[in-house]
């Protein structure tokens, strides 16, 4: 492989481990010889399994191929600290690694250009930035967590070309089509964290979980309910996944209820007796949320985009006009134009005969590119 094609090649290793992998970010690893010849990669396994380095160290030593001087192409800073694992810098240093190209330093702080250093300071070459924009993009959420101190928040939405997510009546299965569904169910396998509301739950009993990819990591479900009136016989306590329910009111009788189906119930009201939902990102984020994907309902989709807490809208656009029905968000009226919410286009792209936008408000991104100083 040349150098170009080993940190793509990291870039599809990091890609597959992204669905097993979260809370830790998705990486891989090529290990080559000077002349370019793979002799092991590897990819980042679940929580507290192998990082992408030693993977693919283990990848050589299977094959029985030494690594000493070879160079080692990895898509992250590997880490210098013992957390669930041990540092993966002091691997690549054992394993006698001579040069490391990377993509980005690790913006976690007990990183943060320690493994670099401590490359460098045992006589290892250091090259950084070959295949910087893919790792940010596939790590958004890991990023975000560590220098904003809060998950990306992605919020999803599937409707009419007028605008509609819903008939007046609440009737949506099926506004989009099977591809942008399924295309859907890959974007909540991506995230940490499936976010949606009370009213979703009342009004559409939905299951909320991954299907149609096989044996799949499922995202923990979070559930906004001020009065905790989430009905213990719910659908959404069918998959085998985590679920945590933030609500503003104590209901002792309701809790011991949810409680008994497994959920947790934490409690962030704030002075309107709602749950505060920027403390409830911050707490998200304490409890290792990289990427929150958002499913609900115009309320709680107003409420969220009011607070300044939606990152990007993941939107399907079917061909078909609704009339009257169900908007997008709940908010409220503006006075001055200048006062929208400014998003950028991201990407487009065409499932079967629906339209896919991703669109990321102007400045959360760039906040993120500049603290982190990608562009170095």
């Amino acid at each position: 492989m040349n150098p170009d094609e080993c940190v793509r090649q990291c870039g599809c290793l990091a890609s597959q481990a992204r669905l097993i992998c979260p809370p830790n970010p998705a990486v891989g690893c090529v290990l080559t010889t000077p002349e370019g010849v793979v002799l092991g990669q590897g990819a980042t396994q679940a929580t507290g399994g192998p990082h992408a380095e030693i993977m693919a160290l283990r990848d050589a030593a299977q094959r029985g191929l030494a690594v000493a001087g070879a160079t080692a192409y990895v898509s992250l800073e590997p880490c210098a600290h013992q957390g669930r694992t041990g540092p993966c810098c002091d691997a690549l240093i054992a394993a006698g690694i001579s040069r490391v190209v990377a993509a980005l330093a690790d913006p976690n702080p007990l990183v943060a250009g320690q493994g670099f250093a401590r490359l460098r300071a045992a006589g290892v070459d250091v090259v950084v930035g070959p295949g910087a924009t893919e790792s940010f993009e596939l790590n958004i959420g890991f990023f975000s967590r560590m220098v904003r101190k809060a998950p990306w928040v992605r919020m999803k939405l599937a409707a009419s070309l007028d605008g509609k997510t819903a008939l007046d009546n609440g009737m949506s299965q099926w506004i989009t089509g099977a591809a942008a569904r399924a295309d859907g169910h890959a974007w909540r396998s991506r995230a940490c964290a499936l976010l949606t509301g009370v009213g979703t739950v009342l009004q559409d009993n939905p299951r909320l979980d991954v299907r149609g990819l096989g044996p799949v990591r499922q995202p923990t479900l979070i559930v906004v309910d001020s009065e905790l009136r989430t009905p213990p016989d719910a659908l959404l306590f069918e998959a085998s996944r985590q679920v945590i329910f933030y609500a503003a009111q104590p209901d002792a009788g309701r809790q011991q209820a949810l409680q008994a189906r497994g959920a947790s119930v934490i409690y962030l009201g704030n002075l309107e007796r709602k749950v505060d939902l920027t403390a409830m990102m911050r707490d998200l984020a304490r409890r290792e949320v990289n990427e929150v994907h958002v499913e609900a309902g115009h309320k709680l989709n107003g409420s969220l985009l009011h607070a300044g807490l939606v990152d990007e809208l993941l939107l399907y656009l079917a061909p078909k006009m609704l009339g009257p029905g169900r908007d997008m968000a709940s908010l409220a009226p503006l006075t001055d134009l200048t006062q929208a919410t400014q998003l950028e286009f991201a990407s487009t792209t065409m499932l079967g005969p629906d339209l896919r936008i991703l669109a990321r408000v102007q400045g959360h991104e760039s906040f993120l590119r500049d603290a982190l100083s990608l562009r170095k």
